[in-house]
Order: C-alpha cells, then structure tokens, then sequence
C-alpha cells in the first residue's frame, strides 16, 4: 500500500445485458502489487517478461506499463516470507497468469531473464519471479506475444469471493465451477479454490499478503466507498493515507480503494 493516485484502466464496468451482473461497481480495478525486498530488480524482470515499460521509479515502489494495459507494481517488503509453492504453509496467495504463442520459448525467455521453473504441464507450466511470486505461462492461440490473461487469488469459497468482488468491480462473474470462478471484465479476475487455504493476515509479516490490487474509486469519494465494501463484507485493516485506506475482503486479501 502506498501514497498513490494511480490511474489504471481495468475494470471497466458491468454488461448491462448480462443476467444477474452488476451495473455499477464501486471501484474499477487500477494496478496489480507485488511485495518484494528489491522492487527496481522486479520491475526489471516484469518488463522484460511482458515487453513492458517501467514507468515510475522511487526507492520503494518501482511500476511497469505491460503493453496490453495492466499496471503492476512492486513494493518494497524488505522482510518478505517468500512464498513456497505448492503447499500452504507459506502459500502463494495470489498469482498471474499470462498467455503465450508458446510455452516451451516463453518459459526459456523466463528463465533466462531470472525465472525458476517450478512444474511443467501440457499447456502451462508455472514459475517463480525472482522474489519468489508464481505465475502460470499459459499456452494461447489468441495471443501473438507473450500478453497478461488475469490475476488469481487463493480462497476457501470461489463461489463468495466471485460474488463480493462482482460487485465491487462492477464486472459480470463469467463462470462458477467447482475448482474455481472468473470475472468477465476487461481484466480477468479469478479466483481457485485451494484445499487447506491459509489467509493472509496484513500486517503480520509471518502470513504476508504477498501482493494485493489497487482499486481506484470514481470521483475519490473514499467515504461512500468504504461505506460501500464494508456493507458488502470487506472489513478495514489498518493503514491510510489522504489517497488511499486499506481493507481485506471475505477471504482475508487486502485491497486499496485509492483516490
């Protein structure tokens, strides 16, 4: 979480004609954080992965502009407790998923810019950024280059999580499956069911959130905005700052609402 008015352009709204979505959100989704103990190496590597610009750079918050239209971020987090995947006893809790033309060359660009191959499947392996975050290289006809899909989060309860940031988005849930559910806004968001899930408890740094979104609120009304997520099952966690408060939502991840 930092001082930020960031200006991300996910989340653009509900289909009006979808049944049961939301019309409204309450924020749209702005950058995608990642804790690490070295932002400016981090930056560096997502850049690379994505054919990324890096577009601020302070000693504790690097960002990278991918070229189709997400905003990461990386935070400083000096004693981060890297995740150890697969298992929960340091989980992942959240990750990125990006489409590739092909596996096999994504994952060699990968690793030589710093990656570490962590299992290899048919259609997608996953890997480790250099601070330790997983992200899958899904196999992709859609995709000419190497182009960021969504981010997922870890939960007990796909199905509540899918729900509550529904209407947080403003974004449609697009599919409700047993192993997990997906927003269908201009960002993917997902979310997998995960056996055994272990919480974050921002900010003890023995059960880091390991990343978490900026939300950005329409017209800054950070009042209305939390009036409004609390109604919906968020709670405040602590932290704020004249351009951002913190919260967690029902599965205990943390999110900015930022002006």
């Amino acid at each position: 979480m930092r001082e930020s008015t960031s200006t991300g352009t996910g989340g653009a709204g509900a289909d009006a004609d979808a049944p049961g979505a939301p019309t409204v959100g309450i924020a749209r989704l702005g950058t995608v954080v990642l804790d690490t103990p070295d932002p400016a190496r981090d930056a560096a590597f997502w850049a690379a992965l994505t054919g990324g610009e890096i577009t601020d750079t302070e000693d504790d918050w690097y960002e990278v502009r991918t070229q189709d239209g997400w905003q990461l971020a990386f935070q400083l987090a000096p004693d981060l407790v890297p995740p150890q995947w697969p298992g929960q006893e340091h989980p992942q809790q959240l990750h990125l998923d990006l489409r590739v033309p092909d596996v096999a060359a994504a994952t060699e660009e990968a690793l030589a810019a710093g990656a570490r191959l962590l299992r290899e499947n048919e259609t997608w392996n996953t890997l480790a950024d250099p601070a330790g975050h997983t992200f899958d290289l899904v196999a992709s006809a859609e995709v000419a280059t190497t182009a960021v899909w969504g981010v997922s989060f870890d939960v007990a309860d796909s199905s509540e999580s899918a729900r509550f940031w529904a209407q947080v988005l403003g974004d449609p849930v697009e599919y409700d499956g047993a192993e997990g559910a997906m927003l269908g806004g201009g960002k993917a968001v997902m979310f997998q069911r995960v056996e055994g899930y272990q919480a974050p408890d921002w900010p003890d740094p023995a059960r880091p959130q390991q990343g978490h979104l900026d939300l950005v609120v329409p017209g800054g009304d950070l009042d209305a905005a939390e009036e409004a997520v609390i109604a919906l099952g968020a709670r405040r966690l602590p932290g704020e700052g004249e351009g951002f408060r913190v919260f967690a939502d029902p599965a205990g991840h943390p999110f900015c609402l930022c002006r």
